[in-house]
């Protein structure tokens, strides 16, 4: 029989029959503790594997989260990217920016085209992860930790452990098992740093296999404004929709540099973006009632088990105005910065591409469904990377487009407070208009028009 942590109760090695009142497991020889040293040895291992280094420190041991994602996309199959690769991806994106010129007003990255295998993507965005993902593992440390058993008497101890364990020791908990107990008890924190690190290595490893570009899920995950695509994705998303892949590349690059074009030339908007995902981070909480009560299950044999346990929806974000608020900016800034990436590329686009609205819907199912990879990165961390209002958002800067042109359009990113908020995606005219002062013209300058930009990005 299993118990909870690992333990194995009459096992049949030891014939002998327990005392009176003695709880199964026990002979009169004391606690039988060959079921707690295999447990221990197979929680070494896991520790062991990532505790060296300058990284295996604090709530996430960076060290092991690197090793596992490199890993995971190793035998997954992540092939060097080939000099014929880099010069197609180098080729789309000059071509993009001969095209971009015209449809907006901030000018091209100077910084190379990159084409990326999935561990290049992996290490170029792992600064970010750090910032996005260090507030909910601290918070995480900080609720495993008050679960712990520092400090806790005999009596405690009993207390602290699951029905099922109490009820095979009626007695309570004996000082030998309790003197074996109290330390693996009291290395929780580091056994959810150890799990958490893990299963964020492998969801970083799914995002890497997925993204097809450095700035794919809409957050400025790199500190340069590099447009960088990745050649192997590029071809799996392009797979099953017919198209010449030339043209899927030559569009994803479109969306790329528009990105880079975005974040290099709107100082405020990187960390403005950083800070609210930061803030909804913050604002993550775990589940102690439903941590605690699944601890109860986890056995310390299977190590993969921990992982099952944090990806089960622990992670959710609080219910309360200061939450709420930061989601509704996180979705917001997210749609803005997808919705005027619409605008830019299909302004540039202006029938020059005839596969471009094949590819755009499929872009818009992409995102709206989201992927396996997105889905994880959800599980793990409660936060969903995907901008739930950008149609409407691309529809309100085609507006803005119709009446002003690309300039009046990027004037919007001139200053936050000139974006409009989540009312106004709903409502485009009626931002215009409560805006006129600030943008430069009046309702009446884009109302012919609009009818025609809102069917077409309907």
């Amino acid at each position: 029989m299993s118990l909870p942590f690992g333990f194995g109760v009459g096992d049949g090695d030891d014939e002998r029959e327990p005392s009176p009142g003695q709880p199964a497991g026990f002979g009169p020889g004391g606690f039988d503790m060959s079921s707690l040293g295999a447990a221990l040895q197979q929680l070494g291992a896991m520790l062991q594997s990532g505790q060296t280094g300058p990284d295996s420190g604090g709530p996430v041991n960076w060290g092991m989260v690197t090793d596992v994602a490199r890993k995971t996309l190793a035998q997954a199959g992540d092939p060097s990217v080939s000099d014929a690769e880099r010069r197609a991806v180098t080729d789309a994106v000059q071509l993009a920016d001969v095209w971009l010129d015209p449809a907006l007003t901030f000018p091209a990255s100077s910084a190379a085209p990159a084409a990326w295998s999935r561990s290049e993507w992996l290490e170029a965005t792992m600064p970010v992860w750090r910032q996005v993902v260090q507030p909910i593992a601290e918070h995480m440390q900080q609720v495993v930790g008050q679960s712990g058993t520092g400090g806790m008497d005999l009596e405690q101890l009993s207390a602290q452990l699951p029905e099922q364990m109490r009820d095979m020791l009626p007695g309570g908990l004996p000082p030998e098992m309790a003197q074996m107990m109290g330390p693996m008890l009291g290395m929780m924190q580091q056994l959810g740093a150890a799990a958490f690190s893990m299963q964020l290595g492998q969801a970083l490893a799914e995002l890497a296999s997925g993204v097809v570009s450095a700035s794919d899920i809409g957050i400025p995950l790199t500190a340069t404004s590099q447009p960088a695509l990745l050649p192997r994705n590029v071809a799996e998303f392009g797979e099953g929709l017919g198209l010449p892949v030339d043209d899927v590349r030559l569009y994803l690059a479109l969306r790329e540099s528009a990105h880079q074009r975005l974040f290099a030339h709107v100082p405020w908007l990187r960390p403005r973006i950083i800070g609210a995902v930061e803030a909804y981070a913050r604002g993550v909480r775990v589940d102690q009632t439903r941590l605690q009560e699944a601890m109860g299950d986890v056995d310390l044999t299977r190590p993969e088990a921990l992982q099952e346990l944090l990806g089960s929806g622990l992670l959710q974000p609080e219910d309360t105005e200061e939450q709420r608020a930061a989601i509704a900016r996180l979705e917001t800034m997210l749609a803005l910065v997808e919705g005027w990436v619409d605008d830019v590329v299909d302004a540039a686009i202006d029938e020059r591409m005839p596969s471009a609205v094949q590819l755009r819907e499929s872009m818009r199912r992409r995102r709206a469904a989201g992927g396996p990879a997105e889905r994880t990165f959800a599980t793990l961390v409660g936060m969903e990377l995907r901008p739930r209002l950008a149609r409407e958002a691309a529809t309100l800067f085609a507006v803005v487009r119709a009446g002003r042109g690309a300039e009046g359009r990027d004037a919007l990113w001139a200053h936050p407070d000139l974006l409009p908020g989540p009312d106004d995606l709903a409502d485009p005219l009626g931002f215009i208009e409560t805006s006129s002062t600030e943008l430069g013209f009046g309702i009446d300058e884009v109302e012919g028009d609009s009818g025609d930009d809102e069917g077409r990005d309907a």
